[in-house]
Order: structure tokens, then sequence, then C-alpha cells
């Protein structure tokens, strides 16, 4: 069995506003966007990697869409979901704080009671609909979304994903610090199948192995070579879900330069070897 790099489908970044029922999607995708749901009734089955997410109704789950993912049939239940997607150059202008922009980078996202961020969340992106498909001035629209996520960001939900150390700076500027994470971050997202190390990383955002770890590390809170083989283990866990590839196919279309790295990554990260891994959820 063949398997290529455009399983994971890619989307061009944009400001929009949708509702309606959410798409059973038969490959996942990235995007390079800031990604807001709202669940309106039912709930959203999503897989991230290998792990599976549940987003209920009255629920929002926010997550930066460079990290591949997928929408899954949930059953027979009735769903009504608002997606709100906003271009992450744009979200690193509103200079959050680099502990915010460390929880966006991290492959989980985060899911808040929407009763916990406004009064009225369902009338809100009601609101941001309408401004948004009236192709008008969404100046407005980016004011309100920047201030809901910073509230959600700012809450406890949101607080359990610790962020960079008490030295870290804000993400202001295309050059700040949270900036150059995130388009290392980005970086890795698109290349982890191949065999790049942090040097590469480094060397795509123009900096020093050892000052752009340093970045990383202080901004994401985990080292740049962690980050990619949760990259690549994630893809691994997909790939072992989804597909009917061998172990040995599964290591190499994920990255892994050898059958030992794959293995002794995979059991380091999740705590049991491919195989078990497999059995275990089919």
């Amino acid at each position: 069995m063949t398997l290529r790099a455009d399983d994971v489908r890619l989307e061009e970044a944009a400001l929009w506003v949708r509702h309606g029922a959410p798409p059973v999607m038969e490959h996942p995708h990235r995007h390079d966007d800031l990604e807001l749901n709202l669940v309106h009734s039912g709930r959203l089955e999503y897989l991230f990697g290998g792990s599976t997410l549940r987003v209920g109704a009255g629920e929002v789950a926010l997550f930066w869409g460079g990290t591949p993912h997928q929408l899954v049939d949930p059953g027979q239940v009735p769903t009504a979901v608002s997606w709100v997607h906003v271009p992450l150059t744009e979200v690193l202008g509103w200079a959050l704080p680099t502990e915010h922009v460390a929880v966006l980078l991290r492959a989980r996202p985060v899911v808040v009671p929407a009763a916990d961020l406004a009064r009225d969340v369902d009338a809100m992106f009601a609101t941001w609909r309408r401004d948004v498909t009236a192709g008008g001035d969404t100046t407005v629209v980016m004011l309100e979304v920047q201030a809901f996520v910073r509230r959600l960001l700012g809450s406890d939900a949101a607080a359990t994903h610790p962020g960079g150390g008490p030295d870290a700076q804000d993400g202001a500027g295309d050059s700040g610090p949270a900036a150059r994470a995130a388009a290392m971050a980005q970086f890795v997202a698109e290349h982890y199948r191949s065999a790049i190390s942090p040097s590469d990383v480094a060397r795509a955002v123009h900096l020093s192995p050892s000052h752009a770890m340093t970045l990383f590390k202080r901004v994401v809170g985990t080292t740049l070579g962690t980050y990619i083989a949760r990259c690549r283990v994630a893809e691994a866990q997909r790939l072992l879900i989804t597909t009917d590839a061998t172990t040995v196919e599964v290591g190499h279309a994920a990255g892994f330069t050898s059958q030992s790295s794959f293995y002794d990554t995979f059991r380091q990260i999740c705590g049991c070897a491919p195989g078990d891994y497999r059995r275990a959820l089919r």
C-alpha cells in the first residue's frame, strides 16, 4: 500500500465564518489559520493525529489548523456548528502573550463552555457571519474575535495548558519570539514526513540552531526535537487507525528514518508498540 503526503489536504489561509452541519472528511486537512468551532446542537467528533476529540453542544473549541485534523461521523446526531477561521499572520499581529501563543501551537485544542465566555455567543457568531458575508469592512469583526480569543485563552480551561517561561516576551511583530516559533511549528507541520532535524528547522527561519531551539522551548514549552517526534507519532497514530498499511509502511510514511526509531519513539510517547495500539483501537 502506498501512503502519500497528499493524504492531508492543504487549504488556503483566509478569514471566513460559516454555519451549518459539519461535513464528514474523507481525508485530514490543515490550514494556516486559527480555528474556532461553536457547537450549537449535537456534537463534533475530531481526529487529531491518533487522538479523538469530542466537542459537545454549548462548547467552543479553539486550535491552530496547521495540525492535521479530520472530522469524522458522530453517528445519528443532528449537529449545527459555526466555524471561524482567522489567518495566523493576523493572529500574530494581535501581540498575544507568549503563553497564549504556546497554547495555540500545541496539537490539542482548548475546549471551553460557551457560557463561560460571553452572554450570548450564538448571537455573536451570527453577527460575525452576517458581517463577513456582506463583504464590507471586517475591522469590527476582527476586533471582536480578538477579544473573544483573548477571553478564551485566559479562561481556566486554557490555563491547564502551560506555556512559555517567566522570561517569555509578547508576540508582537513579524520577528517576535511568538512569530518565529509559529514559523518553526509551521515548517515542521509541512515537512515532518521528511528527514528534517532541528537544525533544518532553524535554517528555514534564518536562526542559529542553538538560538532556534532555545526560543522554541521558551515559547512552546517543548523542544524542537520532541515537537517533530510528536508530529510524526500523531501521523503514525492516524495511519494505524485509518489505513491497513503495515507498521513498516506507517513508520516510513510518518517520517521515521528507521523502524527502530519509530518503535522506540512511538512506545515512549504512546506507552505501547504500534501494533498493540492498532489492535487496542480495533
